[in-house]
């Protein structure tokens, strides 16, 4: 499979020898073998080049991840018994740092004392790669696909203010109310000014709010809530102690409004550092998600 492999990657028998080590006759017996093993074939061979039959290309795609497997266990193995080290650079929104990310560290860190971690807060995407970022937690779809994502759970959205506020300015009694409330707008983001809703038949209507407060952090609009501020909608895993505590108020709670997922992605799954790999363990295993 490596020799077939590598004879794709790179173009030919030759190239694929001088990366493994072998003559171009040797590579090119070792995929007549696995031709003959098969009974099919999987390339098609002239002079010049090497083309992948279609039964070639389902079994190159198929082929990949199992040596991907086969190095991840040989990787896993030869950590085996050893204390992940160094330093793990996690990139995370600031409501889900402060509300949930932030309590666990010093377990994590405790646990794993060889371990340091370089938390960058951004409301923002970043290019995880450019930015030598090791795992980012992400909120909300996810949009690209050369990354591998872990889902660590799912948080309902809710519609919230102080009861100072709803005392001040009354209770939206439906969705098309809220345009008549001051709602808190995040700056970065347009779909997360458009707040979705389903009532109890099913159907969903879309509210784009305004208000006369914006900012682009999620966690001031938070806070800006609790002084009474305004209507704000956020995630289960930010209110959910503060609804319980009586600070915010769950408003329309007859209409359920859309859920997100979060999830914590990295770059690439062949050769995850051990310390990665126990970073998303360890928050797999402590987060709190059944009351998000």
């Amino acid at each position: 499979m490596q020799v077939f492999v590598e004879s794709v990657k790179l173009g030919g028998f030759s190239a694929a020898g001088r990366s493994l080590g072998l003559s171009p006759s040797a590579v090119s017996k070792l995929v007549s073998r696995l031709e003959e093993r098969l009974s099919v074939r999987l390339l098609n061979r002239t002079t010049r080049q090497i083309n992948l039959t279609e039964a070639g290309h389902s079994f190159y795609q198929r082929c990949i991840e199992i040596l991907h497997e086969i190095d991840d266990a040989e990787t896993e193995i030869s950590e085996f018994g050893l204390s992940p080290s160094g330093i793990v650079k996690i990139n995370c929104s600031p409501g889900f740092a402060q509300h949930q990310l932030l309590a666990l560290l010093p377990d994590f860190q405790a646990k794993y004392p060889s371990v340091k971690v370089d938390l960058q807060l951004t409301g923002k995407v970043v290019d995880l790669v450019a930015e030598g970022v090791d795992v980012a937690i992400r909120l909300g779809e996810l949009n690209d696909s050369s990354l591998v994502a872990s889902a660590l759970g799912e948080s309902e959205r809710f519609v919230c203010a102080s009861p100072e506020y709803v005392n001040t300015y009354g209770i939206p009694e439906t969705p098309k109310d809220l345009l008549n409330h001051n709602c808190l707008l995040l700056s970065t983001s347009d779909s997360f000014n458009r707040w979705e809703f389903i009532d109890s038949q099913g159907d969903e209507s879309c509210i784009d709010v305004s208000g006369q407060f914006i900012t682009d952090n999620v966690e001031t609009l938070y806070s800006y809530a609790l002084q009474g501020a305004g209507v704000v909608r956020l995630s289960g895993f930010m209110v959910n102690k503060t609804v319980a505590e009586g600070r915010l108020v769950i408003l329309l709670p007859e209409y359920r409004t859309n859920k997100q997922w979060v999830h914590a992605v990295y770059p690439h799954r062949r050769f995850l550092p051990f310390k990665v790999r126990a970073f998303i363990d360890f928050l797999k295993s402590n987060l709190k998600t059944d009351n998000w």
